[in-house]
């Protein structure tokens, strides 16, 4: 399975995963900064995208030749950015710096990953958790004794888990009534099922 790294300008992440376990790594232009800042391989980086309005100095334009104008600014860099991989045939996305920062900038960049939900596999990642789309049918493998939240993205009908603490069966989640959120998984696998909607899975760290 081919897989993209993909850094954004949220906040940095503490730590970086192997740059090996990825066929392509990228960032858009505001998280080269904190890239180059906190010593990642920058040689490793396939493109760099973005309008760079920030961007000046030597050291950025030793990697010119990595940069990819992006100018449209009807979308965010992080759409742009997706764009650009999906052109290139990937589909499995792992995603750091989406949270943190402004906090418009966070739910922008779910409704980015929510556009592109059909075609691209995005997940996010930071320091308390990993979360994603999924669909209607779906499992959640080594989670036992994590946090566990169901997010609908903004509604999803007759949603049945198996493996949660708090179990839901057949039952509808809203952001505006009711929502999943704060659960944790009993068991190592957790089933999650629904018939209508859209819904946002969070993981997060040991619960217990």
């Amino acid at each position: 399975m081919t897989k993209v790294l993909l850094f954004i300008n949220g906040d940095a992440p503490k730590s970086f995963p192997d740059p090996e376990n990825y066929d392509l790594i990228a960032c858009t232009d505001g998280a080269f900064h904190y890239l180059k800042n906190l010593n990642f391989p920058l040689e490793k980086l396939d493109f760099i995208s973005g309008d760079f309005d920030s961007h000046s100095g030597v050291d950025e334009n030793v990697y010119e030749d990595k940069f990819i104008y992006t100018p449209d600014q009807e979308k965010t860099d992080f759409h742009k950015a997706l764009e650009i991989i999906a052109e290139k045939g990937f589909k499995n996305i792992d995603v750091f710096g989406g949270s943190g920062g402004e906090q418009d900038h966070f739910l922008g960049n779910l409704t980015v990953a929510y556009t592109f939900k059909e075609n691209l596999n995005i997940k996010f990642y930071d320091e308390f958790s990993e979360y994603f789309f999924i669909p209607k049918t779906f499992v959640l493998k080594d989670v036992k004794n994590k946090l566990v939240s169901l997010y609908p993205f903004p509604t999803v009908e007759k949603v049945t888990t198996k493996g949660l603490n708090w179990a839901l069966n057949d039952e509808n989640l809203s952001i505006t009534s009711r929502i999943g959120t704060r659960n944790f998984a009993i068991k190592e696998n957790v089933s999650i099922e629904y018939q209508r909607g859209d819904l946002l899975v969070f993981v997060g760290r040991n619960y217990l």
